[in-house]
């Protein structure tokens, strides 16, 4: 028994709830067990007894042992003065807390609450429910998929909101930086939005129209113009940019930054850039056609990108290749930018807008595009969970990495619902 499974078993009543007394032999009912204090003060607040004849309204703390109350020293904190009941999972001290009735749970926490908080705990299993959350409802895991899902795009967005306020709600902006780590996908993602961070949007806007120089602005900026080249491409893309450098005064990143070790070649930094500055090339109002965008057949055509014709035959600059390839962003890459630029900017719009139509859109909009598979995605399936689209995989992406890998199994609506059931 810890702290924590106590106020589990006490926040969820896995406990009898008939046969209770106070530790002074009055029959005790809980009507209400209270609400979870996540801050100072009492465990539960406004809670709701019975004892005896008397209804009792009020806070109620928690501890292992009713000695622990003079441990922690709450005989002399007024926080703790008025309280309706004192509940501990063992009694070893009477009148530990003075006049506050007592309620001993040792003998009425049933053994398999132990066994299945036990099970969790204790497994070496990258999933500790492997095995066990067939067992749970499908409408359970469903419902607590769909609260992961906010609580994914919660904490996505909080950083969002911070880059929107630094460019002075411009939601343009916004979608620049975030469509430039995009393109970084997962190993480029920082190097991809510091570049674009310092490119600002109206600069390459102006040479929205020229790509030769777009692809001089993103290269140079990214720190791949310094070196010595013999083809005529990077030599151009250099001279193009060394005059743009000094118009607009612009410093570039460091190039050490990029990573190429252990990528294939077709997700290469010099690809995306390139793949990048189509984009820009491509996109007049980029941000206006993607809030009125709310199916992939609509959103596809605007991604549709590729590099120039320079990339059909290299994956870095000087470096040519026998086979001749169009660089395109293929599906997979544009379901990704669904998934973690377009639907998620859609719903903040959306939130911000208090639109409440285009929210659900957003989310339609996730159920529409495939699961993604990776490793954390392969290890539920392998362990008989399946997401059958996007929403769900990000779901589950969030379940474990901020519950599974962390064994929180008792804030988990799977883990509850394993630790309550008795089979």
């Amino acid at each position: 028994m810890n702290e924590a499974l106590l106020q589990f078993v006490w926040q969820y009543s896995l406990y009898r709830l008939t046969g209770l007394q106070t530790a002074a032999g009055e029959p005790l009912t809980i009507i209400h067990c209270g609400r979870l204090n996540k801050d100072a003060g009492p465990d539960f607040l406004e809670g709701k007894v019975k004892i005896g004849n008397t209804t009792l309204v009020g806070n109620i703390e928690l501890h292992i042992k009713s000695s622990d109350w003079l441990k922690h020293g709450h005989q002399n904190d007024a926080a703790y003065q008025n309280l309706i009941l004192h509940v501990v999972f063992e009694n070893d001290v009477k009148d530990a807390a003075a006049n506050t009735p007592v309620l001993e749970l040792k003998e009425h926490i049933p053994p398999h609450v132990f066994a299945h908080y036990s099970g969790l705990m204790q497994t070496v299993q990258k999933l500790p429910c492997a095995g066990q959350h067939q067992k749970v409802k499908d409408i359970t895991k469903e419902a607590w998929l769909s609260r992961l899902l906010a609580e994914r795009w919660e904490q996505k967005l909080a950083d969002w909101n911070v880059l929107l306020e630094n460019s002075a709600e411009d939601w343009r902006n916004l979608l620049y930086w975030r469509m430039a780590a995009n393109f970084g996908f997962k190993t480029n993602a920082t190097p991809f939005l510091m570049l674009a961070q310092s490119l600002p949007l109206n600069i390459p806007t102006r040479h929205k129209d020229n790509l030769t120089q777009l692809e001089a602005l993103f290269f140079g900026q990214a720190g791949m113009l310094e070196d010595d080249f013999k083809d005529d491409y990077p030599r151009e893309l250099q001279r193009e940019y060394d005059y743009l450098r000094k118009k607009y005064q612009l410093k570039p990143i460091k190039q050490h930054l990029w990573k190429f070790l252990r990528m294939r070649p077709a997700n290469f930094p010099t690809i995306r850039i390139a793949q990048f500055a189509a984009l820009v090339h491509k996109s007049i109002h980029l941000f206006s056609q993607i809030i009125e965008t709310h199916t992939v057949k609509e959103i596809e055509p605007l991604l549709d990108v590729k590099a120039s014709s320079y990339w059909d035959t290299h994956f870095q600059f000087d470096v040519a290749q026998k086979q001749t390839s169009k660089k395109s962003l293929g599906a997979s890459s544009v379901q990704n930018i669904i998934i973690n630029t377009i639907a998620p900017i859609q719903f903040l719009y959306a939130a911000r807008q208090d639109t409440h139509k285009l929210q659900e859109r957003s989310l339609q909009l996730l159920e529409a595009v495939p699961a993604e598979k990776n490793n954390i995605t392969r290890l539920w399936a392998e362990n008989d969970w399946h997401a059958v689209n996007a929403a769900q995989s990000q779901a589950l992406l969030q379940l474990y990495n901020n519950y599974c890998s962390e064994k929180r199994c008792l804030e988990c609506s799977v883990g509850l619902n394993i630790i309550r059931s008795a089979s």
